[in-house]
C-alpha cells in the first residue's frame, strides 16, 4: 500500500505542475494568439453555448486548429514515426480479445479449456462466456468489441486459475514446442525459482526482455509464498499481454 500512496502522490503532483505550467504558458501568450477569432456584428463572439454549434457558414464559430499553429517539419517528422492516421489508429487501438481467441490461446499455453472441474480455468472460462463479452446468437446479440470492467477481471481471474497448468504444462504446450518435439518447450521457472527469458516469451507470444525477467522474479520474490508469488507472475504478465487482440 505504500508504494501504492507513493505512486497516487506522484502522480497528483505531477498533475499539478502540468496544470501550473499550463497556465504559466497561458498567460505568456499574445492577446491575438489567446484570441485569434474577430468579432463582427454580423458574426459575434458566442454567448451561449449552442451559439458555438454552427447552423451555416454565416454563424459559424471558428476554433483555432493547432495543427494551423504548428511547424510542417515537425508534422512530417510525426507521420514518419506514427505513419498516417488511417493506420496509426488501428495500430494503437485496443479492441476486446474474442471470446473463442481467449480459448485457443488457453489451449495453446497448455490449458485444459475442457476441464469441468470446479474453479478451474476451463471451468471458469465455458460458463464465462457473457462475462467476456461473447456473442448471444439467441438474442442477436454481436460480440464486444470494447473491454469492461467485467470482462478484464474475469480475463484475470481465469489466468490466476491457469497459472498452475500453464506452469506444470509449459515444456509440453503446444504453444512453446520447439520443432513440434514433445516435452521440447521451455520451463518457466528455473532451478533457483527466477523466471527463465524463454518461459516468459512462450507466454506473452514475443521475445522477452531484461525488463521483463526482472519483473517478473520481483513479483516471485515479493509475494508471501514462494507458489502464490509463481501464480502471481504468470496471471500478471498473461493478463498485461492478451487483455487486448
Amino acid at each position: 500500500m505504500s508504494m501504492m500512496n507513493q505512486m497516487k502522490k506522484g502522480l497528483w503532483i505531477g498533475l499539478a505542475a502540468l496544470a501550473f505550467t499550463a497556465a504559466g504558458c497561458a498567460s505568456d501568450l499574445d492577446p491575438i494568439d489567446q484570441n485569434p477569432y474577430t468579432p463582427t456584428d454580423q458574426n459575434p463572439l458566442p454567448t451561449a453555448p449552442d451559439e458555438a454549434v454552427g447552423q451555416d457558414e454565416a454563424n459559424t464559430f471558428d476554433h483555432m486548429q493547432a495543427l494551423d499553429y504548428e511547424d510542417p517539419f515537425s508534422i512530417l517528422e510525426r507521420l514518419a514515426k506514427e505513419g498516417p492516421p488511417q493506420y496509426s489508429a488501428k495500430l494503437h487501438s485496443c479492441p476486446k480479445m474474442r471470446y473463442q481467441t481467449f480459448g485457443r490461446i488457453l489451449t495453446s499455453r497448455g490449458v485444459n479449456v475442457a476441464n469441468a472441474t470446479n474453479l478451474s480455468a476451463g471451468q471458469i472460462f465455458r460458463t464465462s462466456e457473457a462475462s467476456l463479452g461473447g456473442p448471444n446468437y439467441a438474442a442477436r446479440s454481436a460480440e464486444l468489441t470494447e473491454s469492461t470492467t467485467t470482462t478484464a477481471v474475469k480475463m484475470f481471474d481465469i489466468w490466476v486459475a491457469a497459472a498452475p497448468e500453464i506452469i506444470a504444462n509449459m515444456p509440453n504446450a503446444p504453444g512453446c514446442l520447439v520443432a513440434g518435439a514433445a516435452g521440447s518447450g521451455p520451463q518457466f521457472f528455473d532451478a533457483a525459482d527466477n523466471c527463465t527469458a524463454d518461459g516468459i516469451s512462450c507466454l506473452i507470444g514475443y521475445p522477452a526482455t531484461q525488463a521483463h525477467i526482472d519483473v517478473c522474479s520481483r513479483l516471485v520474490k515479493d509475494a508471501t509464498t514462494l507458489a502464490k508469488g509463481k501464480l502471481i507472475a504468470v496471471a500478471a504478465l498473461a493478463a498485461a499481454t492478451h487483455t487486448c487482440e
